[in-house]
């Protein structure tokens, strides 16, 4: 299984890391080799902070709490959103609103926004509006909504943060942070693995190796959701003859 895992984790390059100019030194733990200039990450550390993510998130949800998912960039966006949506948890692929977190009365004030817009639209106040104003309250219904979709559900602080490239969301894990909510991180070379407590050492920029580690910490979840289930079906009363 674990052979299984790495085979198909190296056959999508999740071992090409940056260039070797751009390295933090804190992820020399994680690095193998370096070939042309660009650092090579040891596989064997990549499975052993996947399957510690993936252990750490199953018993987190198995316990009844939600995951935010992040990931913003471009290569990391749909399988963020896809397997965010499978397994039903919160997520963010837009830019990360600073306060999300440490805000998150704000954050849901604006969400209350959105429900007030989308009601206007769905009663047709928008369409009869004025066209400057109109246009004013489509344009506002849009941004809102496609900053927060994903965490539209989110009525509380999630239990953990699964982030997709440490570096470009130290943001988001410097609130999570803050608020001493764990976090989890796919991690390239160029990134400090002290931000995060369950580093995951590997390429952050390729697609192929995004939704593969993506993919296995949904699983993980869902996993944890489905215990969570059972956890919660009452006893059934013995038979009596």
């Amino acid at each position: 299984m674990a052979e299984a895992i790495i085979r198909k984790l190296i056959n999508a390059g999740i071992h090409f890391g940056h260039r070797v100019s751009r390295w933090n030194p804190k992820m020399e733990p994680y690095i193998l080799t370096k070939r042309n200039s660009i650092h090579i990450i040891d596989p064997k550390e990549t499975l052993r902070g996947l399957l510690a993510a993936k252990k750490f998130f199953t018993q987190l949800v198995s316990e009844g709490k939600d995951v935010l998912l992040v990931g913003t960039k471009r290569q990391a966006r749909k399988a963020i959103q896809t397997h965010a949506q499978r397994v039903g948890m919160h997520y963010v692929t837009e830019r990360w609103l600073g306060g999300t977190l440490t805000n998150f009365d704000t954050i849901r004030s604006r969400l209350a926004t959105l429900e007030k817009l989308e009601q206007m639209e769905a009663d047709g106040t928008i369409a009869s509006s004025s066209k400057k104003e109109g246009a004013r309250l489509q344009r506002e219904l849009r941004k809102i909504r496609r900053n927060l979709e994903g965490i539209r559900n989110m009525t509380t602080l999630p239990g953990a943060l699964f982030v997709v490239d440490a570096l470009r969301e130290i943001i988001a894990l410097r609130e999570a942070r803050k608020l001493k909510i764990p976090t989890v991180a796919l991690i390239d070379t160029d990134s400090d693995p002290d931000m995060v407590d369950i580093p995951i050492p590997g390429n952050d920029d390729g697609v192929r190796a995004i939704e593969i580690i993506v993919e296995e910490i949904c699983n993980a979840i869902e996993l944890g959701k489905m215990s969570r289930s059972d956890k919660a079906e009452p006893a059934q009363p013995a038979m009596t003859t």
